[in-house]
This record gives structure tokens, C-alpha cells and sequence, in this order.
């Protein structure tokens, strides 16, 4: 508050100030209106503004017979002269003000409206940072330029681009909007990688100033350009951009709403205006076609003397006179009176000849601003209504391509649905869809003629080659090296980045610059790091893709895989006669031995009483046992010769040896044809429940690695510097294993015998080159790696450098791990479902003898009780020894016994017919 009555002091002139009292019916009410009216956006609203004050004064009734005034200052484009006219409809009872034109005026004006309670309204002024909040009685009639950035980012998007630059003046609009367009880009990983600041649109009277700028981004990277500005800075910007040859193909130029004004203003544009202008893409505030706005334009030549052709802020600032004149309808019907009345703190401010006092506080403000933003209308532009942040309601851009001697229309943005090529209108009703595939714009005709989408970027035209670090390692030098001592590198990882290089679309002036002493490894996390520090412009060698690298750089498609592994001494298991014992575990093998004997019982159990092959001596007995169980697993039909019970027992057996038979088969094979080593080192696991000492290689991330996410102590970590201290290390015991890449012990083991590789790689990754965030060149590099794999180039270059082997195999750097023994824990089902089966088919059995049994075998005298429990079990025994065919016959002379004693044989004729027919049978 202290800074707005300062500003008033030494602003507001002396003057007899005039306060309505207010009738409920004034008149005339007053509206100000502050613009530059040498300026296009002032020309054009002053021949709208008054057009509309006609149209809503045409009928009496709709005010009531009040009359709607307009009185118009122009501020010359002096921010001096906008506040005066302010401050001098302060003073006149103005219920609104329309403008101020720039945001820099907006901010200094809204302080003045929110004391004096006096809405301003603006269609120019649309600094995203003009919050309703902090400037309540600030209303944007047209949407904020924070819509214009999501526009443009969305395009960066569309095209692929990641980094631009942004060409703006140094005021609030050009600059706050700038802030917006970073914000959408970083939402969408992209950048503003340089901002060219220009002096203010009103200062500017030379180029010198915009060559300047042009050179620097001359020399730059990027060549997609976002000009934020004025017609006039704008129209200077691309005549000089023509005379230093960047208006050709590479280059990108996106103009935001200043240029289609220009265009809709004056066109055509004389040749050589539009000559600068071919190619560059623009953006227009979108509004509906309609009856009303084809009437409006077809008056508009009438309207301005043919002085000026219509743009779309034309159309805005008509529909604002109505949006003022409905409100002002609004609050006339509710019946309140516009008064005006005193602000107590200018009053009490005496000295001086300032007439403060003149300035009045518009009682009915608070309303009328609500009856504002409360109204909904149909106007030229389109539906006219404010969402409750205040808003426009449906905001959308017309997308504009320069070609030719004119301009085309290649789409829309919408904020319900994106890039389109389908009005937004037609899209409301629909679900909004912002999904990539279903964002589209036609086809553009780029600066230079070309209609293919420019790269966006190039290399910096600085004449600085690309200093690309280089580790200058102590070992494994065929993945890189310095080539004896000298400058010169090469090298596996070199010759790939050359062949890449060599794919590329345009060239790539670069040096290799060596990083470490080569006495040692050096550190690779600080080789990286000095990508992100601008030290390098690029890495290129062996190179890991890890967590805490990706960070900071971007690299490009890995060229080779990689991943930790475990490397230990060995020896060969294949140099023994009894190498077709290891496919099984010693308890497998006891458990597989023990149920053929289990199997071979139940079937002796089950045929013994049945089965003639079943009988006789014990020895006889034990070797059919023996044969019958192994003949089976060779001759299916065997257990046809035998009972069904015993059927069953044996099918269910032969499928049991049938799938161990062939797991065995599969690993025996394996262990014959594949080198079979034997370490106590089974893997990562072993290193980690131990308390061996563990080497890695100098500079290796696998030295954090192991203690960050294995737990390992550092204390147990030795560091190694070559293939042949890693040798000496295992073969002396110094340490039990190493853990170091795929790649390097790949090499280590070609070199050296009686060392393998333990278990499985514990973690996949793989080898890029770092480039800096968001470097285009990462990706284009990793097409072309992409390229030199799909042509067999990538394999080739291996071979040169990789495909060496001293040792014959011998050392199974080939084979991962060793074959696992295959364990009872893998067949339990299997001996659980065949001992089931023998289970069930002995109960039945038991059942179905003993039932005889106690049939056959029925005391006829009660027995002593000393010799009833051995009787009975002898007389068992012996019953189940006996032949079933011999039970029978013995069963048989029994039951004939008993009838010849029943039944005589002279009665034999007085037998019942059931008799007779048996006895026939026995």
C-alpha cells in the first residue's frame, strides 16, 4: 500500500475530481481504455473497441437507457503516460479499464485497481504470472500465455526435439512466459539450452543487438529457435536471421502470436518480408467460425478505412466492450447504484498542490467484478466464459507454416486434446485423448524449402573438436590403450565408436584425450563425472552402464553385454572311471536301488500264493524278485504274467524309471560333452556366506558394488591390477575369487588355464559411451550402434579383438556353471506316488487273504490259551506260503466232505435241486 500512494504523489496532477453520488440509472457510464495507438495491437482494438460501443449503444433498451462511453488515452508506448491515463479514470468515474497493453504496465496498474476496487481488463497482457490471486481485480479476457507455452512444448515434443533456444525481450510478458515454457519442457525432458535476451521492444532502434545474439546461436548447438516478442523486434529479428544465412535448411524457427497478428494485419506481406519469414511456424489464438465473426468481418474494412486488416486481439477487444457491457446490465438490474466515494488514505495526505482526493474507490467494484467474471456469452470469438481460476474456457492455438507468399494452416493445439488436424470444437464432446499416437499435424515446409523434419541440433560450429576422455588403462588394453605411449588410442571400444562415427549423417570433428597415468587404472566414476562437468564432451571405452552413472550422463545403446561374475580356480572331474556315477546324488542313488527291492517285495507279496514264477526255494525266489523287477524296465510285457494288483504296482514303477532313466540320460550327456570342473566356489553365494578374500580389478566398479549391495567387508576386497596378478592371486590363494565383468574375464580366461567362471553373472549390464544429458548425439549414436549390429559389423570388430584362446577350452570358460547332480528332492514325488501305490495294493492284498483266511480256517474247538496266538499265526504263515490252487483243491474236498456227511448218497436223489447241481460240479 505505501508504494502505490508514493507512486500516486509524484503521479497524480492536480485537478478538481468529479464523484458521482450515483443514480440508479446514470446516464452515461464511463469505461477507460489505455493503448499505444501507433502500435498495431492499438490501431486494431481502438477500431474494435469503438465498433463495439456502437453495437451496445444501438439499443437503448439493453442499458436501460444508459449510454456505454469508452474514452480512450493513448499511452504512446510510455509506461509514464499509461499510468497518468489511469490515474485520469481514476478520477472520472470509470467503472472498468481495458489494458493496460503490456504486462509491464498490468503489474504496476493492478496495484492502483485493487485499492480503488476498479477491474481492469486486458486481451494483450498475458503474463502467466498475472495470478488472480495477487491482482484480484485483474481480468485476462484472452487465454494467458501459459497456454501458448504448453502449445509450443507439445510441438518440441511432436518433432522429437530436446534442447532450444529462446529469443525474447527483457520485459514481464516475454520473460515470465520464457519461465513457462521452461517449466513445460522440463515436464517433458526437455530444455531451453540458452536464453538471448534483447533490450525492450520501445528502445530497440538498432540490429545491432539481435546480431549480436544471432551470432552466438550461430555457433551453437541447437537450431530450434522460439522467438517471444514484439511485431517490431520480430520483424527484425528474421531480416537480419535472413542476411546471416540462418533462415536455410538445419535451422527451426518457432514464432509465437505476434507473427500471425502481423500476418492477419498486413498481408500480403511485401516479397522480401515474407522471403525472411518462409518456413517459420507460428501459433494464432484459436476462435470458432461463426455467423458473428464473418459478420464482423466482413464490416472491418468498412470499420478501419482499409488502414489495417483484422486480427484475432481486433476480436478479443470487441467481445471485452461486451463482456464490460453485460456486466455493467447485471448490476444496473440488481438494482445497485454505481457510486463512487473518497479513499480515506489519500484525504488524510495533505501538502503539496497533488489533488489526491480526486481519486475515488468504486463503491459497487467488488460486484461488478463478479458479474464480470460470471459471464457467460457467445461473442465473436466464440463461447465466452472464465473457469474459478479465471481462465478462458476452452483455450486452443490454429498452427501456421510460412510458405510461399502466404501462410497454410497445418493444425491446432487444444489443451483438451492436443495436436490435431480437426477443429478443437469438434473434439469437446469427445473424452480428451493426449495420447502420443493420437497427436497429429500436417506435413510443414521447413526453412530451406525441405519438408523433412529438421535434426534440431548440430554440432557446435565453434571450430572446437569434440574432446572425447578416453581411460588410459594399465590391462586389458584390447578393450583400450594408448598405442605405445603416445596420444593415439585404439582399440576394441575405439574401432566401435569409429565405425559408428563413420554412420552418422554429418561429420564429427573429435580428439581422443587420455584420462589416468597408465601405470594404473584409473577411476571410472570420476572419468564420468567429468562429462557432466563440461571437462569432457563425451567418454568413450569400456565403459559400465550403472545406477549412479546414468545419473548424471546419457549413454548410448550398450555394445556389448557385461554383468558381474564370479572367476575361481578349478579342476577336471571328466578323468575318472566312475564319471556316470555324478548325474545322481549318493542318496538318490540309495533311494532308487532301495525301492527296486521295495518293488520287488510287494510284487513277490502280491504273486507269491498265484504265481508259479513266485515259487519255490528261497534263492530261486530272490533272484525272480531280482529279475522280474529289472526285466521290466527293458520288457514292458512282463507285467502281463502277473496279477492285476501286481499290474498296477508295475506300470506305475516303469513310468517312475522311465523319467529318472531319461534325466539321467540328459545329464550324463551333458557331463561327458561339456568340460565338468569342480571349485569349492559355487558362485556368488558362496562369497557372500564365507570369509575368503575376494579381488577385484583397480578402478572396477565392482569394488562398491560388492560392498554396498552384497554386504562384502572391504577389509576381505583386494585390488588387482592385470590378468596376470589375477592368475597369481587364485593359484597362491592370496584370494578365493575375483568378481570383476564378463568382458574382462572373458580375456583372463583365454589367457590362462585352470580357471572358470562359478555360477551365473549376479548382475546385467552393459558397455555405452557417455554423452552429457540430453545430448542428441547419444542417441544418434545409438542408432548407429544399432546399425553395426544389424550388419554383422558390431561381430566382426569382437572377433579382431576377443576371439584369442591359449588353452583349448580346457579351462570352461565357455560353460557358466558347472551341471548341477540331479538330487532326491527332484523325484520325491515320483518314490512318493510308486510307494503309495505299493501301499494300497498290500492292504488290499491283506484284506483279501486274511477274509479267506478265516473262512477256510474255522476252529471247531475252543483252544487253549497259551497256544492260541502262535497256532493261529503258524497255521497264517503256512496258509500264506501255500499255493493258491492247492487252497483251492483242499477247499474243495472239504465242502464235498461235508455234504457226503450231510447228505448220504441214497438220499442223494432227495437232495434239493441246488444240491444236485453242485454236487455234479464237484
Amino acid at each position: 500500500m505505501s508504494c502505490v500512494l508514493v507512486l500516486l504523489s509524484f503521479i497524480v496532477l492536480s485537478g478538481d475530481g468529479i464523484i458521482s453520488e450515483g443514480a440508479s440509472r446514470p446516464h452515461v457510464v464511463n469505461v477507460g481504455a489505455i493503448f499505444g495507438l501507433n502500435t498495431l495491437h492499438g490501431k486494431v482494438a481502438n477500431i474494435a473497441m469503438k465498433a463495439a460501443e456502437d453495437d451496445v449503444n444501438s439499443d437503448p433498451s439493453f442499458l436501460g437507457g444508459s449510454k456505454l462511453r469508452i474514452l480512450m488515452n493513448d499511452a504512446k508506448r510510455s509506461g509514464f503516460l499509461s499510468i497518468i491515463g489511469a490515474l485520469k479514470f481514476m478520477e472520472t468515474d470509470a467503472v472498468a479499464i481495458i489494458g493496460p497493453q503490456t504486462s509491464i504496465m498490468a503489474h504496476v496498474l493492478s496495484y492502483i485497481a485493487n485499492e480503488l476496487k476498479v477491474p481492469m481488463l486486458s486481451f494483450t497482457a498475458l503474463d502467466p504470472s498475472l495470478s488472480p490471486l495477487q491482482f484480484p481485480f485483474f481480468v485476462q479476457t484472452a487465454p494467458s500465455d501459459l497456454f501458448l507455452m504448453s502449445a509450443i512444448a507439445e510441438m518440441i515434443t511432436y518433432y522429437g526435439w530436446s534442447d532450444v533456444v529462446a529469443l525474447y525481450n527483457d520485459d514481464d510478458n516475454s520473460r515470465n512466459g520464457i519461465a513457462s515454457l521452461g517449466d513445460e519442457l522440463e515436464g517433458r525432458r526437455c530444455k531451453i539450452s540458452y536464453k538471448a535476451v534483447l533490450p525492450l521492444d520501445v528502445v530497440i532502434t538498432s540490429p545491432r543487438e539481435i546480431i549480436n545474439e544471432l551470432t552466438k546461436i550461430q555457433g551453437m548447438e541447437s537450431r530450434v529457435i522460439i522467438v517471444h516478442t514484439f511485431p517490431k523486434t520480430g520483424r527484425m529479428i528474421f531480416e537480419e536471421a535472413k542476411k546471416l544465412g540462418m533462415m536455410e535448411q538445419g535451422y527451426v524457427w518457432i514464432a509465437t502470436t505476434w507473427l500471425t497478428s502481423l500476418l492477419d494485419s498486413y498481408s500480403p506481406l511485401p516479397p522480401k518480408k515474407i522471403e525472411a519469414i518462409r518456413g517459420v511456424l507460428t501459433l494464432r489464438i484459436h476462435t470458432r467460425e461463426s455467423r458473428k465473426r464473418r459478420d464482423f468481418g466482413a464490416r472491418w474494412n468498412k470499420l478501419s478505412n482499409g488502414t489495417v486488416g483484422l486480427n484475432v486481439y481486433g476480436l478479443y477487444a470487441y467481445d471485452t466492450v461486451w463482456i464490460i457491457a453485460r456486466a455493467v446490465k447485471s448490476l444496473l438490474d440488481s438494482e445497485a447504484n454505481i457510486t463512487f466515494s473518497s479513499n480515506s488514505k489519500l484525504t488524510s495526505l495533505k501538502g503539496g498542490t497533488l489533488n489526491l482526493g480526486a481519486l475515488s474507490i468504486f463503491d459497487q467494484g467488488p460486484q461488478f467484478l463478479e458479474f464480470i467474471v460470471k459471464t457467460k456469452m457467445s461473442g465473436v470469438t466464440g463461447p465466452v466464459q472464465f473457469l474459478p481460476d479465471r481462465s478462458m474456457l476452452q483455450p486452443a492455438y490454429d498452427i501456421i507454416n510460412i510458405v510461399g507468399d502466404g501462410f497454410k494452416q497445418i493444425g491446432y493445439w487444444s489443451n483438451h486434446s492436443g495436436l490435431s488436424v480437426i477443429p478443437p470444437e469438434s473434439l469437446y464432446s469427445k473424452p480428451p485423448n493426449r495420447s502420443s499416437s493420437n497427436q497429429h499435424l500436417y506435413n510443414v515446409t521447413w526453412p530451406g524449402g525441405t519438408s523433412e523434419t529438421p535434426r534440431g541440433w548440430v554440432l557446435p560450429n565453434n571450430g572446437r573438436r569434440l574432446r572425447i576422455g578416453v581411460p588410459n588403462r594399465a590391462s586389458f588394453k584390447d578393450f583400450v590403450s594408448s598405442v605405445n605411449g603416445s596420444k593415439k588410442v585404439d582399440g576394441y571400444s575405439i574401432d566401435v565408436f569409429e565405425a559408428a562415427i563413420k554412420l552418422l549423417p554429418y561429420p564429427v570433428a573429435h580428439e581422443f584425450v587420455l584420462f589416468g597415468d597408465g601405470l594404473k587404472n584409473p577411476n571410472y566414476n570420476e572419468l564420468v563425472n567429468n562429462v557432466s562437468t563440461g571437462v569432457f564432451d563425451a567418454v568413450v571405452g569400456d565403459i559400465a552402464i550403472v545406477k549412479r552413472r546414468i545419473r548424471i550422463v546419457d549413454f548410448t545403446q550398450p555394445y556389448i553385454e557385461s554383468g558381474l561374475v564370479v572367476v575361481a580356480a578349478v579342476t577336471k572331474l571328466n578323468d575318472t572311471p566312475w564319471a556316470f556315477l555324478r548325474p545322481f546324488t549318493p542318496p538318490m542313488w540309495a533311494v532308487t536301488a532301495a525301492f527296486f527291492l521295495i518293488i520287488g517285495l510287494v510284487i513277490w507279496v502280491l504273486e507269491h500264493r498265484i504265481n508259479d514264477e513266485f515259487r519255490g526255494p528261497p534263492r530261486r525266489q530272490v533272484v525272480t524278485i531280482l529279475w522280474f523287477t529289472f526285466s521290466t524296465i527293458f520288457f514292458s510285457h512282463r507285467e502281463n504274467t502277473v496279477s492285476t494288483l501286481g499290474r498296477v504296482v508295475l506300470l506305475i514303477w516303469l513310468f517312475v524309471v522311465l523319467i529318472i532313466t531319461s534325466s539321467y540320460t540328459a545329464s550324463l550327456t551333458s557331463i561327458l560333452t561339456v568340460q565338468q570342473l569342480n571349485s569349492p566356489i559355487k558362485g556368488v553365494d558362496t562369497l557372500m556366506s564365507s570369509s575368503e578374500r575376494v579381488g577385484f580389478q583397480v578402478g572396477s566398479y565392482a569394488e562398491n558394488y560388492m560392498i554396498d549391495e552384497l554386504n562384502i567387508a572391504r577389509s576381505r576386497l583386494v585390488a588387482l591390477g592385470s590378468p596376470k596378478e589375477y592368475a597369481t592371486a587364485l593359484q597362491n590363494g592370496t584370494v578365493s575369487a575375483i568378481v570383476d565383468e564378463r568382458p574382462y574375464v572373458d580375456l583372463f580366461l583365454s589367457e590362462f588355464c585352470g580357471f572358470a567362471i562359478r555360477g551365473q553373472a549376479f548382475t546385467r549390464s552393459g558397455w555405452g559411451f557417455a554423452f552429457p544429458r540430453d545430448s542428441p548425439l547419444a542417441v544418434d549414436m545409438s542408432t548407429a550402434i544399432l546399425g553395426l549390429s544389424e550388419t554383422g559389423q558390431l561381430q566382426k570388430i569382437r572377433e579382431k579383438w576377443l576371439s584369442k584362446s591359449n588353452c583349448s577350452n580346457l579351462n570352461g570358460s565357455h560353460s557358466d556353471d558347472d551341471q548341477e547332480q540331479l538330487g532326491l528332492h527332484s523325484f520325491w514325488g515320483l518314490f512318493l506316488m510308486c510307494g503309495v501305490a505299493c501301499f494300497i495294493a498290500l492292504l488290499i492284498y491283506f484284506f483279501k487273504i486274511v477274509r479267506d483266511f478265516c473262512n477256510d480256517h474255522k476252529p471247531v474247538e475252543v483252544p487253549s490259551p497259551e497256544s492260541s496266538h502262535s497256532n493261529t499265526l503258524h497255521t497264517f504263515l503256512a496258509y500264506f506260503d501255500e499255493k493258491e490252487d492247492k487252497t483251492k483243491r483242499r477247499l474243495k474236498r472239504k465242502r464235498d466232505h461235508d455234504l457226503s456227511v450231510k447228505f448220504p448218497r441214497p438220499m442223494h436223489n432227495n437232495l434239493p435241486h441246488e444240491y444236485r447241481s453242485k454236487k455234479r460240479r464237484f
